[in-house]
């Protein structure tokens, strides 16, 4: 009785901790939609931005994301968490200094197998002058931001 009592709070707190990640997701006002409706994906198997269909779409974590096509959707749904952006898609260098700043696509960058994208190329700018450092402080910040800005 007792392990079913642990197993039990155990899921409980970990089906909380998926609905306060989703919460912060940086989406597209009551459309849900995360990325500006980009391709996760395709950044990494194009090296590019690629505008996603809306008839190829999935939801993760409470946003929905589009795919230029079923494949990348098949990747995406079997391993989300690899493609999608980090920081629930928000300005990277934004969650360094403790803040919530939207995105500009063009500032897109892969990092040791991670996407990141930024407030604007300026910022990209500051963010790359250290962005291991700065990786830090957003990995730092990020669950004081999820708890903060919660819904």
């Amino acid at each position: 009785m007792k392990s079913l009592l642990i197993a039990l709070v155990s899921l409980l707190a970990f089906s909380t901790s998926t609905v306060i990640a989703a919460d912060i997701t940086n989406v597209a006002g009551a459309s849900g939609i995360a990325v500006n409706g980009y391709d996760c994906v395709a950044f990494f198997t194009e090296g590019k931005p690629v505008n996603g269909n809306p008839e190829i779409s999935f939801k993760h974590h409470g946003a929905v994301y589009f795919f230029a096509s079923k494949e990348n959707k098949a990747k995406f749904e079997k391993d989300a968490d690899k493609y999608a952006p980090q920081f629930g898609g928000y300005c990277a260098f934004g969650v360094s200094v403790g803040a919530l700043f939207p995105i500009d696509i063009n500032t897109w960058q892969i990092i040791d197998g991670k996407l990141y994208i930024n407030l604007n190329p300026d910022i990209k700018k500051l963010f790359d002058k250290d962005h291991a450092a700065n990786l830090a402080k957003a990995v730092k910040n990020w669950p004081d931001l999820v708890k903060k800005n919660s819904k």
